[in-house]
């Protein structure tokens, strides 16, 4: 395998920030490679996966190149008051990505997924550009952002910053369940969360309008908490998905 770290000037951003990129060494050429966006939460950074999780190890073998980027707090999204991460993640990006690394740009070789924060920049990603995914995994996601605004007021000066007030967030290209509804294909969708995390009643709501949807959906829930111990578990899983294995894991 090749993991290699890169540090460059952003266009969108303005800055210099960095990015991770894992690629397999032992390729099956009877198979395609499978291009994962994997993004980080909001308290880490571009190694968060690679130096909290056996993500290399589990990689291996899989035909599947991972690249990581970072976006600080942003929540992958042109910032209020802030930087235009949106812009960066979602059209400079992937023009780097093909341009350095010439890995898949085929739609049904690509895939995105994160955690907690990083699920909901997953989401709202390929919700936005459903035709350039295969398919969107959250881990842990903060999916519902409108619900947890109204329960954790004590964060609402940084999503203010971020987003804007609450009631133009409601609604808006930032709330997933709005985006939920202008969204259908065959974009495959993969839910996970803890029991016991702190966000399991946010994911259940998110569920129940999933639900509603003709995506190819799947929703797995087993005990974990929102911590790198339960990801560690939930990225096996996702590369199993991205596999289209059957999802057998249980912890």
């Amino acid at each position: 395998m090749t993991l290699f770290s890169t540090h460059f000037v952003s266009e969108s951003l303005q800055l210099r920030t960095s990015l991770q990129v894992f690629l397999p060494d032992q390729i099956d050429k009877e198979k395609p490679m499978r291009l994962l966006y994997l993004l980080h939460g909001l308290s880490d950074d571009d190694t968060a996966w690679l130096t909290n999780t056996s993500l290399v190890r589990y990689a291996e073998n899989r035909n599947i190149a991972i690249v990581m980027p970072q976006v600080h707090r942003s929540f992958y999204t042109d910032m209020k008051t802030g930087n235009r991460y949106w812009t960066f993640l979602s059209e400079e990006l992937p023009r780097l990505v093909h341009r350095w690394l010439k890995l898949p740009t085929e739609p049904e070789n690509t895939y995105v997924a994160g955690l907690s924060m990083g699920g909901y920049g997953a989401f709202k990603w390929a919700l936005h550009y459903p035709e350039k995914f295969a398919g969107m995994a959250s881990l842990s996601g903060a999916l519902d952002i409108v619900a947890l605004r109204e329960a954790r007021p004590e964060g609402e000066a940084e999503m203010l910053a971020t987003f804007g007030p609450i009631a133009s967030h409601r609604g808006s290209e930032n709330d997933l369940l709005t985006l939920i509804d202008k969204i259908t294909g065959k974009l495959r969708v993969l839910q996970l969360c803890g029991t016991e995390d702190f966000l399991y009643n946010n994911n259940l709501g998110f569920k129940s309008r999933m639900e509603q949807t003709d995506l190819l959906y799947t929703y797995q829930e087993s005990p974990g908490e929102h911590n790198w111990e339960y990801w560690d578990y939930g990225i096996q899983v996702v590369l199993d998905w991205i596999d289209k294995k059957e999802i057998l894991h249980d912890t």
